[in-house]
C-alpha cells in the first residue's frame, strides 16, 4: 500500500509538472522556467538540509561527474519543456518513456555493462514503441518528435551519470547539486527573454518547482517498497492519465497508437529487469 501511495503521488506529479509546462507555453521562456525550478529546488533543499536532524554534507569528491549529468539533465528539460508546447501530452510521455532503453545502451558503451540478449530484446520492444508512435512514412516527420527523443536520450545519459554517482552520493546530495549547477545556466539563458511573472504564471512555476522535486522524489521512494519492476509497470498509468489530461484540457485526439507504443516499451523495460534471464 505505501508503494502504490508514493507511485500515486509521482503520477500526479508528473502530470502536475506537465500541464504547468503546457500554461506556461509561449507566454515564458522556457529558459526563466527552468531557472525558476532551481531557484525553489535550492531553496527548498537548502532548507531541508538545514532543518534535518541527520547531518548531511555537502562535500563531494565528484564535482565534475555533477555537472556532467546536470549539462545533459538541463538540455534534456529543455528539450522536454519544447516537446509539452508542440505535442500532444501523451505522445510527450510515451516517447519519454524510450529514456531507459537508451540507457541501457550508453550504459553498455561508456559503463562497459554486459550487453545481454535479454538487453537487446529490450531496446527492440523500445524502438518498435518508438515507431509505432511517430509512424514514420505515413505522416510528415515531425520535428518536435526528434526533440523529444533528443531529450529523453539526454536523460539517459543523466540516469547513467546518477547511477555512477549513486555508489558515493545520497539522493538528497544530487538533487541539491542538480538545482545548484542548472540555476546559474537558467539564469543566464533567461535573461534575454525576462520578463515578469503575472500572479497566476508565478502560480504555474511553483507548481513546476516543486513537481519536479516532488515526482522524482516520490518515484524513488516507491522503490523503497516495491520491486522494480512493479514501480516501472504502474508508472505506465502516467500515459493513459496524461492523455486523458490532455483530452479533458486541451482537447487533444486521443490515439490507441500512443498506448500500444507505450506497452511496447513498458514490456521492453520489463524485459530488461527481468530475473529469470539466462544470461
Amino acid at each position: 500500500m505505501l508503494a502504490l501511495a508514493w507511485l500515486a503521488g509521482s503520477l500526479s506529479s508528473f502530470s502536475l509538472l506537465a500541464v504547468g509546462a503546457r500554461e506556461l507555453s509561449g507566454e515564458i521562456s522556457i529558459f526563466q522556467s527552468l531557472f525558476s525550478r532551481s531557484v525553489i529546488g535550492v531553496v527548498y533543499i537548502s532548507l531541508i538540509l538545514y532543518f534535518s536532524k541527520q547531518k548531511f554534507s555537502i562535500h563531494t569528491d565528484k564535482l565534475k561527474l555533477h555537472f556532467s549529468r546536470n549539462i545533459f539533465h538541463f538540455v534534456g528539460q529543455y528539450g522536454w519543456f519544447v516537446g509539452i508546447g508542440l505535442l500532444p501530452l501523451a505522445e510527450v510521455f510515451a516517447l519519454e518513456f524510450t529514456a531507459p532503453i537508451w540507457t541501457l545502451i550508453i550504459a553498455g558503451i561508456f559503463l562497459r555493462e554486459k550487453i545481454t540478449s535479454r538487453k537487446l530484446i529490450a531496446v527492440i520492444f523500445g524502438l518498435l514503441g518508438v515507431l509505432v508512435i511517430t509512424k514514420p512514412g505515413i505522416e510528415v516527420v515531425d520535428v518536435a518528435s526528434f526533440i523529444v527523443l533528443g531529450a529523453a536520450v539526454c536523460f539517459a545519459v543523466t540516469l547513467v551519470c546518477t547511477k555512477s554517482l549513486s555508489s558515493s552520493e545520497s539522493p538528497v546530495l544530487i538533487l541539491f547539486y542538480m538545482s545548484l549547477i542548472q540555476l546559474p545556466i537558467g539564469f543566464v539563458l533567461a535573461i534575454s527573454t525576462w520578463t515578469w511573472p503575472t500572479l497566476q504564471q508565478w502560480f504555474w512555476l511553483v507548481i513546476i518547482g516543486f513537481t519536479a522535486l516532488s515526482a522524482h522524489y516520490c518515484l524513488s521512494k516507491a522503490m523503497q517498497y516495491a520491486e522494480v519492476s512493479m514501480v516501472v509497470t504502474v508508472d505506465f498509468l502516467r500515459l493513459p492519465l496524461i492523455a486523458l489530461v490532455g483530452v479533458a484540457l486541451y482537447a487533444e485526439e486521443f490515439e490507441i497508437s500512443l498506448l500500444l507504443g507505450g506497452l511496447l516499451m513498458v514490456v521492453g523495460n520489463l524485459v530488461s529487469l527481468s530475473k529469470f534471464s539466462n544470461d
